[in-house]
């Protein structure tokens, strides 16, 4: 009688290898779930850290000092520049009423007819696509073109605008040496650049709105017009928030319309005598006209400053209003 050697012998243990290999495997995942959050974000602090964090934390080191290239040492002194820029500086206060008053000009306007345009295009019309298209072409324009054309259009001797003041009995004005000639004049640049732009982030926002909420209002006998302020206007709430604080980051940083309007006579000083310099203009001449880069880092912090109170103020407005609506 033979034995079967191999349905007696005792099962064969595993290789320690497998278990080995499974338990690094298993390691190595919880590492991954661990770090890898970590490291898909680190680009974005990478950047911030490099475009956004050094260069404001240089601003305010090199607002304490007397940096100049004139100057080959750096001394400290502390608050001076900020001092001496609110209380003995007038050219700074004028580029600050007239970079304020061009903001309101523009902001205002602005993001009024923005939302009148996207209602209208917000209904069933004919080419939609093209009137789409056709409002969003100022966006894609060069700035340097717009502030071009608007020039000629405001010129004092061959332009349209005075052109038309005179076919109907008016003086021409001199767009470019009135204070609030010239704020005008800019302003208008402005708006019709980002009318548009703004104009489309309403539309998409109220094509978000339900179809059902309009037509319970009809129903209930609500006009269009009282469908727009009761339903159009508290929906788009957020919409308008983000657009009135992207603006007021715009139109206090206001360079490129003013120093082209210039049409080079003034350049950075903004006029004969500052009537459209604005905070930047005014920071881009202390750094490299006169070389007082100390003092532009102040200029600077203080533009921040008056940036972030606005926005807060803007938004807490923007909600008042909605709450109250």
């Amino acid at each position: 009688m033979s034995l079967d050697l191999h349905a007696t012998a005792p099962p064969e243990p595993r290789p320690p290898r497998a278990r080995t290999s499974h338990r690094r495997a298993s390691s190595a995942t919880k590492l991954d779930l661990k770090y890898s959050p970590y490291l898909y974000v680190l680009p974005f602090f990478v950047i911030f850290a490099v475009f956004s964090a050094y260069p404001i934390a240089y601003t305010v080191w090199i607002a304490l000092t007397d940096r100049s290239p004139l100057n080959a040492t750096i001394s400290f002194v502390g608050m001076d520049n900020f001092v001496e820029l609110i209380t003995d500086d007038p050219q700074f206060w004028n580029a600050v009423v007239n970079t304020f008053g061009m903001f309101v000009l523009s902001t205002v306007p602005q993001l009024l007819l923005a939302l009148m345009l996207a209602n209208a295009l917000n209904r069933r019309l004919r080419a939609q696509t093209f009137f789409r298209m056709a409002i969003a072409m100022p966006i894609i324009t060069s700035t340097a073109v717009v502030a071009l054309i608007f020039s000629m259009i405001y010129a004092k001797d061959f332009g349209l605008v005075n052109w038309l003041l005179d076919s109907i009995g008016l003086d021409p004005i001199d767009w470019r040496a009135n204070r609030f000639a010239s704020w005008f004049a800019i302003s208008t640049m402005v708006d019709w650049r980002w009318v548009g732009y703004n104009a489309l982030i309403y539309l998409a926002a109220m094509q978000s709105i339900s179809k059902d909420m309009y037509e319970a209002a009809a129903l209930d006998g609500a006009s269009r017009r009282r469908q727009f302020w009761s339903i159009t206007v508290p929906q788009l709430r957020p919409t308008i928030i983000f657009t009135l604080i992207i603006s007021t980051i715009g139109g206090l940083q206001l360079f490129t319309e003013p120093l082209l309007f210039t049409s080079g006579s003034g350049g950075l000083s903004g006029g004969s005598e500052g009537q459209f310099q604005t905070i930047t203009m005014y920071l881009l001449d202390v750094m490299n006209q006169r070389f007082r880069w100390g003092y532009a880092g102040a200029v600077a912090l203080v533009l921040f400053v008056l940036i972030a109170l606005m926005s807060t103020v803007n938004y807490l407005l923007a909600r008042r209003i909605s709450s109250d609506k």
